[in-house]
């Protein structure tokens, strides 16, 4: 799926549990439709991913079930 959203008045935020120091997190902001877009802090004008709700829904479900812990 491409879709084309303008992000410029998107309000981009960072997890609570975000360490400031290192520097190396990911932003994520609520967009219109539901979507939903990730992007790199460290590149803010760069590309970000785009997930519609239901993408973002089974993503944040598999990280709380432990889907994605290293083994």
């Amino acid at each position: 799926m491409n879709v084309e959203l303008d992000l410029a008045g998107a309000k981009w935020f960072k997890s609570r549990h975000s360490s400031g120091g290192s520097g190396e997190c990911v932003e994520v902001a609520h967009l219109s439709g539901g979507m939903v877009g990730v992007r790199d802090s460290k590149n803010p004008t760069g590309p970000a991913l785009i997930f519609t709700p239901a993408e973002w829904d089974a993503f944040t479900a598999g990280v709380v079930d432990g889907e994605f812990q290293r083994p």
